[in-house]
């Protein structure tokens, strides 16, 4: 997805929510993030997910639930897969 803002919409939706963690553009085109917060926030976080900023054509969203630390002190866009 290019030219929609997308990542840099997703830290001020995600920043706005108390949320951490990383966005990045994946290989193939589409957009991946890791977000770290409280249930309610990432359930919103999600619901904007499925149609993103204006123009964005969002096919699909997936979602897996990981366990552990938080890793993140903040939102930020990154070059490349969070490790």
């Amino acid at each position: 997805m290019q030219g929609v803002y997308f990542r840099t919409t997703a830290v001020r939706e995600a920043s706005s929510r108390g949320i951490t963690g990383r966005v990045w553009n994946r290989d193939d085109g589409a957009v991946e993030l890791v977000a770290e917060g409280d249930d309610d926030a990432l359930a919103s976080l999600e619901r904007w997910l499925h149609h993103g900023p204006s123009h964005a054509a969002v096919e699909s969203v997936e979602r897996t639930d990981m366990e552990g630390e938080r890793r993140y002190a903040d939102y930020a866009i990154s070059d490349r897969a969070a490790s």
